[in-house]
């Protein structure tokens, strides 16, 4: 039976914290025991460049055992998302327990006794009322606890008087009062009720150290058997740096180093460490985090106030339908053989099947396939990503970061200068064009580049798979200087087309760019030089680049010693205009015309659009003008109107002026006949217009 002791230290729970810290229950210290028997050592990392590493530990356990493994706070949601446990020798895979998340003082509240705020041993006595206790105050009593009572004290002298704490309990020999200050010793004698206290304690004291959770895996089975547990965690992006010696009697060596931090909270004890380039998706999850639904607050019927109601449909016959529809479903589906998402239903694995199927699922990243020439390290393709398997067993102390050496060969390079006018106006770069004709998939990383024992320059690279080559520059070649100038020609008329009422004009523009390449050095050089490509240009000369990437021409020019070397660069655009004939006047008309480039079709036609245009703009402007012309006899006679309006009717005045009127209004009508004319014809001669502008195609 555990004794609990509690001691009083000036009112608070300090003293009694560590006692029932140090006091562990003989339960607790056989699995702790168990675990420290059957452990399961750090065996396999796998670090990946997308920030997540696979931690797999192997062992071996006896019976029923229990592994506790303690990991940073931060850590659990990643091994809550992708924790693999295996055992393999026929045993079962238990619980998985880990402390809570939840507020310390949370989860303290859900023990009978509770200890949240620091209470007193007085406030701690007072929670477990009724319960049986042994009491040695100095001699030892037994009895239920019925609470503790405080009672004023006299203490002598001026001084105030203080309140006493008894402990009253019920005995065989009736009630007894014993004064706290004498109680050296108290025993709770209810083991479920000691056994919650000591929980408590642990929780408030794992409290103290927030960032450390302690997770435990129960193993279930009999006799000695291997286990297997899998994970993924954050860890630091490994890295790779190398080393390029050149020489000019031996081929160029190239030495990589892979760089990689132990940032987990165990060392590296012979460790197979294994390095994998690739983004597989990988994203952070909150499954740690406790979740509470928020559920509605209900009031009896008693107490609820009426409020105005609104009806809608019987929710019972809703419901009889809904499950009717239902079920009509689920037949359909089950004669069909198909399960709910549409496809045949699988039989139901074993557990332990299920369980192996899950671990090989998870591991199917980091198994190596098809090996290959081994050197520093072994590299292996995986899916569409690569890895190097480090041959040795790595040990790293926890916190501390190592090179380890990935590539150890000689590799195909030829030296150049590459010049960019965006990078530097004046000057090129030296240069390599470096192969990979090693057997292994080289990362993304800088290298350090040494002609002969002399630190030559940085360069970087992208990654490169075995057989590939790529440009790198690592300094500037002061001894080579290139001269770009670009003339931009005339705009060029190539070609005119009529056709459906649109006049389709195409142009050309060119322009030349010369490099002027100066070599000071002993040697001819080749430079290669980058000029961008643009989509909308084509090139004329050279008819081919040396080489095009996804954005750029490059060109090689072989620049011997004090003697300047040309390349010319033509390009040319082409550009294509549509403009609606009907829009277009008759200067412009004209200017077509003129071209030679136009050919005679496309001049008669655009003749002939100017000669129906003339036509009836000449039909239009005798329309306007007899327009005018009524408009301004219209207006002379309103005048007459107006003076007739003051005048004598048997005045000779008045009757000029009636005459004067009629012959107006003669001339009018006649002018109105005509404009009519006119009009029509004027329409006839605009659909003869579209019509000849829309039949055009030459």
């Amino acid at each position: 039976m555990l004794t609990t002791m509690l001691r009083r230290c000036n009112g608070s729970l300090v003293a009694l914290c560590c006692v029932g810290l140090l006091a562990l229950p003989a339960a607790a210290q056989e699995k702790k025991a168990n675990a420290d028997e059957n452990g399961v050592p750090l065996s396999k990392v796998v670090m990946f460049t997308s920030g997540v590493g696979y931690f797999e530990h192997r062992g071996s356990v006896d019976g029923d055992a229990t592994v506790e493994m303690r990991f940073n706070s931060e850590d659990i949601n990643d091994l809550l998302k992708s924790m693999v446990l295996e055992d393999r020798g026929g045993g079962k895979i238990s619980t998985v327990t880990y402390g809570s998340r939840d507020p310390i003082t949370k989860t303290l509240k859900t023990f009978p006794i509770d200890l949240t705020n620091n209470p007193t041993l007085g406030d701690i006595l007072n929670q477990v009322r009724g319960e049986r206790v042994h009491v040695v105050a100095p001699s030892a009593v037994t009895g239920v606890l019925l609470g503790v009572e405080k009672r004023r004290k006299e203490v002598g002298g001026d001084h105030e008087p203080v309140m006493a704490e008894h402990l009253n309990l019920l005995t065989d020999e009736g009630l007894r009062s014993v004064p706290m200050e004498s109680v050296s010793r108290i025993q709770l004698l209810n083991e479920e009720l000691d056994k919650e206290f000591h929980k408590a304690l642990m929780v408030l004291a794992s409290g103290h150290n927030n960032d450390k959770k302690s997770v435990t895996l129960q193993f279930l089975g009999q006799g000695k058997r291997p286990v297997r547990v899998g994970y993924i965690q954050e860890t630091p992006v490994w890295k790779t740096s190398y080393r390029l010696v050149l020489d000019e009697k031996e081929a160029p060596f190239l030495q990589g180093w892979a760089i990689v931090e132990n940032t987990s909270e165990e060392d590296w004890e012979n460790v197979q460490l294994t390095l994998v380039s690739g983004r597989p998706i990988s994203y952070r999850m909150d499954l740690y985090e406790p979740l509470y639904a928020q559920r509605p607050l209900e009031q009896l019927e008693l107490y609820a106030s009426l409020r105005p109601q609104v009806y809608g449909d019987d929710l019972a016959q809703q419901g009889e339908r809904f499950e009717a529809l239902s079920r009509a479903r689920a037949a359909g589906r089950l004669a069909s053989g198909k399960g709910v998402a549409g496809g045949a239903a699988p039989e139901a694995a074993p557990p332990a099947a299920a369980e192996a199927d899950a671990f090989s699922n998870n591991m199917s990243l980091v198994i190596p396939v098809d090996k290959a020439a081994t050197t520093s390290a072994e590299a292996a393709q995986v899916g569409e990503l690569f890895q190097y398997v480090i041959g040795t067993p790595v040990t790293l102390e926890r916190q501390k970061s190592a090179m380890l050496p990935i590539v150890n060969e000689s590799v195909e390079a030829e030296k150049l200068a590459i010049y960019n006018p965006a990078v530097q106006a004046r000057h090129p770069l030296n240069g390599l064009r470096l192969v990979n004709s090693t057997d292994l998939h080289l990362m993304q990383g800088p290298i350090t580049v040494f002609d002969g024992a002399t630190y030559a320059g940085d360069a970087k690279i992208e990654d490169l798979a075995p057989g590939a080559e790529r440009l790198i520059s690592y300094a500037l070649d002061l001894n080579t200087e290139v001269a770009p100038e670009t003339k931009s020609g005339p705009e060029q008329l190539v070609n005119v087309k009529l056709r459906k009422g649109t006049m389709q004009i195409t142009r050309k523009y060119v322009r030349d760019t010369t490099y002027t390449v100066k070599n000071s050095n002993d040697e001819t050089k080749t430079v290669l030089i980058e000029r961008p490509f643009d989509a909308n240009w084509k090139l004329v000369a050279p008819k081919e680049p040396t080489e095009k990437t996804r954005n750029m021409y490059r060109f090689a020019v072989q620049a011997e010693p004090g003697k300047p070397a040309k390349l010319e660069v033509a390009e040319e655009q082409i550009v294509h205009q549509s403009l609606a004939l009907t829009n277009l006047d008759d200067s412009t008309i004209a200017f077509y015309v003129n071209q030679k480039q136009v050919t005679p079709e496309v001049k008669k036609a655009l003749e002939e659009i100017v000669k129906r245009k003339r036509t009836l703009a000449e039909v239009a402007e005798q329309r306007k003008q007899l327009e005018k012309q009524i408009a301004s006899i219209s207006s002379e006679q309103s005048r007459i109107r107006d003076n007739m309006a003051r005048l004598d009717r048997d005045s000779d005045l008045y009757r000029r002026y009636i005459l004067k009127f009629t012959e107006q209004e003669d001339a009018i009508d006649k002018m109105r006949v005509e404009i009519e004319d006119l009009t029509e014809k004027e329409a006839e001669l605009r659909k003869a217009l579209d019509d000849y502008l829309l039949g055009l195609d030459v």
